[in-house]
């Protein structure tokens, strides 16, 4: 076993929070990098230590740097790197040289990633071993003509796929094949911005179809087990929206025939660690089919560590270090130890517009008000009143997970989680969500890939905010501009009452000495020596300060002061000390009233010369 003292995760937002929290529960230390974009991103304040990386203006090239990241990795004496998911995730080179530079790569070997990480390779892994796969390429697509011959006998629709990485990026739906070349062309673009690899492949478009997943976990000893299912059909441009665990209504029969075949894939490679094995379930023949495999951990998780018990992250980290699966830290030793306990879903709440073609939205978050209560874990990125949501990465603001008994008990539980969100600022796809956890096609389990097209008009009827807060802000400002209507037209009072005010003949008088005067007469020595040898009662007037901590606190301006200061030069005199500071002064001066307060001071003392001013220190 090789001990892990400091990991370094090379990733952002929620999925680097996420593996900070096992790493932080084992006794680990943690690393954050970050870009010059994310500068301000929650991620890097949650780890131990945190290192920039990149240059200013290449937010994405930022995260996929290996030697930038190596070497810092280096520097700061890091014992592993956790490559999250995305970015260098399933990059055999990244491995290769976190392993080359002594470094413990949490995930795979580097061989399983050049296996499995290039989906061709994948396909033909899976076929070697009895388990069914689609019709398609046997390698990446290099020209436009040889994708046309091979789009012809395969017969529309298609579909490319990247063959690195995952997400749903870099797929593209082919109906016909004046729509194949710039399809190939947008696939192989988004590929490469997104994984650093353009390559891409062709295969046969299911129709109906339900996205099974099963997640695997493997050990460096030869051990394999799978912890069940999720169902991912709940997709949006081949990005998953919903996810479900277990898969609801999927036949028994079925099911075992799924986890068998994701097992055979995952031994035929001997996966060391954690992966997914994906699969499209035809609904109109029964008949299923690998898809590709992802060797690292999912956005979808959670799902599975919520019905299971087992922290996915937490086992990844053990294993990378030599533990067993069987070791009673991880405690999978067996198969039958991975039960499903109730039903989990999650909902990926993101910044986007659904009444607008999910348009992502930016800027600053003014108030963020997230939800919980039994059964609800949020897994949250720079989510939080003040952060600014960027156009530089994806749009997932946070992940919302909730467990029940029952399907329809998780489901209902989501709904009200999800009604609880105050999020203002950017828009959300929120009101999608709800609409889709709340449908009747949804709660009866079962939908496929096309749910979100097929009932699209349905999930995008969204009711009328009520916008409380800018109806009354409007109706405020109408009346002070307009007047209220209410009075519209009534009788102006004959008499309005004159405040009375105090007269103020004695300002022409001379300013007397006061404690001041004698103060700077005698000096401090002599001064102290006076005060303890009166025996009348000495009395501070603490109007002033007292102002700032009351409801006058944010009223009280300098000018306010200015007006009754020269009354206590003149006729208060006898007065010890005037204390006209305290520990809010600063606060409301320079927040509220935007005024200085060395400023105030320096206007005080020339209306009252001769008083002492006393501030109020407090200290702790």
């Amino acid at each position: 076993m090789r001990p892990i003292r400091k990991l370094l995760v090379a990733n952002r937002s929620e999925i680097a929070i996420r593996v900070f929290r096992s790493t932080h529960e084992l006794g680990i230390r943690t690393v954050a990098i970050y870009s010059h974009e994310d500068r301000f991103a929650l991620h890097r304040f949650k780890a131990d230590e945190a290192y920039l990386i990149g240059k200013a203006g290449e937010p994405i090239r930022a995260y996929l740097d290996i030697p930038g990241i190596v070497a810092l990795a280096r520097h700061y004496d890091v014992d592993a790197i956790h490559p999250g998911y995305g970015f260098l995730s399933e990059n055999p080179a990244f491995a290769r040289a976190c392993r080359d530079a002594g470094i413990v790569f949490v995930g795979p070997r580097t061989e399983v990633l050049e296996q499995l990480g290039d989906k061709v390779t994948a396909r033909r892994i899976a076929a070697q071993a009895g388990v069914p796969i689609l019709s398609g390429s046997e390698a990446p697509v290099r020209k436009v003509s040889d994708a046309k011959k091979l789009a012809e006998k395969l017969g529309f629709p298609i579909i490319i796929k990247a063959a690195m990485g995952g997400g749903g990026r870099g797929m593209r739906v082919v109906q016909s094949a004046d729509q194949l070349e710039s399809a190939i062309e947008q696939a192989q673009r988004e590929a490469g911005t997104a994984f650093g690899i353009p390559d891409v492949f062709l295969e046969k478009f299911v129709r109906k179809a339900r996205h099974i997943e099963v997640q695997l976990l493997g050990d460096q000893h030869g051990n394999l087990v799978h912890l069940l299912e999720r169902d991912c059909s709940i997709q949006r441009r081949h990005q998953k929206v919903v996810e479900i665990a277990p898969a609801p209504n999927l036949d028994p029969a079925t099911r075992q025939q799924i986890l068998d075949a994701a097992v055979r894939v995952g031994k035929a490679v001997r996966l060391d660690n954690a992966g997914t094995v994906e699969f499209l379930l035809d609904t109109e023949t029964g008949q299923f089919y690998f898809i590709e495999v992802n060797p690292r951990i999912q956005v979808e998780h959670t799902v599975t560590e919520e019905i299971t018990g087992y922290d996915l992250i937490r086992s990844q980290i053990l294993i990378a270090s030599g533990l067993k699966l069987s070791d009673s830290e991880i405690g999978l030793g067996d198969q039958s130890a991975a039960v499903s306990h109730g039903v989990a879903l999650q909902c990926r709440v993101t910044t986007e517009d659904p009444a607008n073609s999910f348009l992502p939205d930016y800027g600053r978050l003014s108030h963020y008000r997230s939800a919980s209560g039994l059964g609800i874990r949020l897994d949250a990125g720079t989510a939080f009143s003040g952060a600014v949501i960027t156009p530089f990465y994806d749009s997932l603001l946070v992940k919302v997970s909730a467990h029940g008994l029952r399907f329809v008990d998780a489901a209902r539980r989501m709904e009200r989680c999800l009604q609880e969100f105050r999020i203002r600022g950017v828009k959300t796809n929120i009101p999608f969500l709800i609409n889709l956890v709340t449908h009747p096609k949804f709660l009866a389990g079962g939908v496929t890939t096309d749910f979100i097209d097929e009932y699209s008009d349905e999930l995008l009827k969204f009711p009328t905010r009520k916008d409380r807060a800018s109806k009354i802000l409007a109706y405020l400002g109408d009346v002070i501009v307009n007047g209220n209507p209410l009075v519209a037209g009534s009788k102006r009072p004959d008499v309005i009452a004159v405040s009375r005010k105090p007269s103020l003949e004695s300002l022409q008088a001379p300013i007397p000495p006061g404690t001041r005067d004698r103060l700077r007469e005698r000096g401090p020595a002599a001064f102290a020596k006076w005060v303890r040898s009166q025996k009348r009662l000495l009395v501070t007037d603490t109007t002033m300060r007292d102002a700032h901590q009351s409801l006058l606190a944010t009223r009280m301006r300098t000018y306010d002061m200015l007006q009754v200061a020269p009354m206590y030069a003149r006729r208060h005199a006898d007065l010890f000390s005037l204390e006209m500071w305290g520990g809010a002064t600063f606060d409301t001066a320079m927040r509220f009233l935007r005024e200085s307060p060395w400023q105030r001071l320096a206007d005080l003392r020339a209306h009252v010369p001769n008083l002492l001013f006393q501030m109020l220190l407090r200290s702790a």
